[in-house]
């Protein structure tokens, strides 16, 4: 007995610095949770954004005027493609928490030997995988169905990236106060689907008065649709450069959130 407790002390990481073992089978473990219902969480997201631009188009009128100097439906697409990265990246990360705590296997993330930082980054890049998948299948999709060309690369990968990131870290901050699938309902209801429709998804806030253009540049989510849009059309309505700094700071900001409700164990400890 003596010698057992010299040997092996209870709390003591055995696995350096960073366990990589654990965090990536954790992160694996998440990307296999939405690959095994590939039809609702890929394809269903990319049948909401057909949808859309069947519709509007239908209803607006594909060649009826021009929006930032580009056709209207070729404005819109990047934009719905960008809203479904938004909701679905929250959607994967709020849920992994809400069905733990629903189902009672959140003692698995609890009790693995794995900090904070490697579960909160381990999943919020798990629901940004997804959310890549989303936009890789979405924009192939619609390139072929109308004209539309990727124009900066990197600037595509970056945004699409640090806006998947962000709201993975946000999914799970909402996941671990929601209490009931209810409460994320309305975080998603009343939250994540009113921003990400108002901010310059369907139009150019070009047509909005001057303070409602004012109120729509303090909304990360415009930020997000426009870097993503100018992506494909190289127009944008606001600062590219002051979006993509207000982004890496919403992303440092909203993973350190995350990071230290869960090791707090923000209403998953007793």
């Amino acid at each position: 007995m003596v010698e057992i407790t010299k040997k092996y002390k209870i709390g003591k990481r055995r696995f350096g610095l960073i366990n990589w073992t654990g965090a990536w089978t954790l992160y694996q473990k998440e990307v296999l949770r939405f690959l095994n219902v590939w039809i609702q969480t890929i394809f269903s997201p990319l049948t909401s954004s057909l949808l859309f631009l069947l519709v509007l188009s239908l209803a607006i009128g594909s060649d009826r005027g021009e929006v930032l100097g580009v056709p209207f439906i070729t404005f819109l697409a990047p934009g719905l493609i960008a809203m479904q990265v938004i909701q679905q990246s929250f959607s994967h990360s709020s849920s992994t928490f809400m069905i733990g705590k629903i189902q009672g296997n959140i003692v698995d993330l609890l009790y693995a030997p794995l900090s904070a930082a490697e579960v909160t980054l381990s999943i919020s890049l798990a629901a940004a995988t997804r959310s890549i998948m989303i936009a890789i299948i979405s924009i192939i999709t619609f390139y072929l169905l109308i004209d539309m060309q990727i124009q900066y690369f990197f600037l595509l990968a970056l945004f699409t990236f640090l806006t998947s990131f962000i709201l993975g870290n946000i999914g799970i901050i909402s996941g671990l106060w929601a209490e009931k699938f209810d409460h994320q309902a309305t975080v998603t209801n009343f939250i994540i689907v009113p921003l990400s429709f108002l901010s310059g998804t369907f139009y150019s806030i070009e047509r909005l008065p001057d303070f409602l253009q004012i109120i729509s540049k303090v909304n990360p989510f415009f930020y997000m649709i426009d870097g993503f849009r100018y992506c494909f059309i190289g127009q944008a309505d606001g600062s590219i450069k002051i979006g993509i700094i207000y982004m890496i700071v919403l992303s440092i900001l909203s993973w350190l959130a995350a990071y230290i409700l869960f090791k707090k164990g923000y209403k998953i400890k007793s």
